[in-house]
C-alpha cells in the first residue's frame, strides 16, 4: 500500500527536527526497510524486507483493520494512492 497522504499522530510525530514513523505506518508499508526505525513492528527488527509483524502489534492492526472498515478511511486514501 502506497500512502500519499500520511496522518500527523497516527502515521508519523515530531520530535525537533526528526519526523518519526509510527508502527502503524511501517505495518501499512508493508515490510521493513532496515533503517533502524525507533517503532519497528516487524520481527526480528531492523531487518530489510522483513514481513513479519511481532504478536504484541496483531491485535492492533486488527482493530485498525476494523475501524477502516467502519469509517471508510480505507475509501478516503484510495483516490491519493498510486
Amino acid at each position: 500500500m502506497r500512502l500519499s497522504k500520511l496522518i500527523e499522530h497516527i502515521h508519523y510525530y515530531t520530535e525537533g527536527e526528526r519526523v518519526i514513523f509510527t508502527a502503524l505506518f511501517h505495518i501499512e508499508r508493508g515490510q521493513c526497510c532496515g533503517n533502524g526505525c525507533r517503532h519497528c513492528p516487524y520481527e526480528p527488527t531492523h531487518k530489510r524486507g522483513n514481513q513479519i509483524v511481532q504478536d504484541k502489534y496483531l491485535a492492533t492492526k486488527e482493530e485498525i483493520d476494523i475501524f477502516k472498515s467502519k469509517s471508510g478511511y480505507d475509501n478516503t486514501l484510495k483516490g491519493n494512492n498510486q
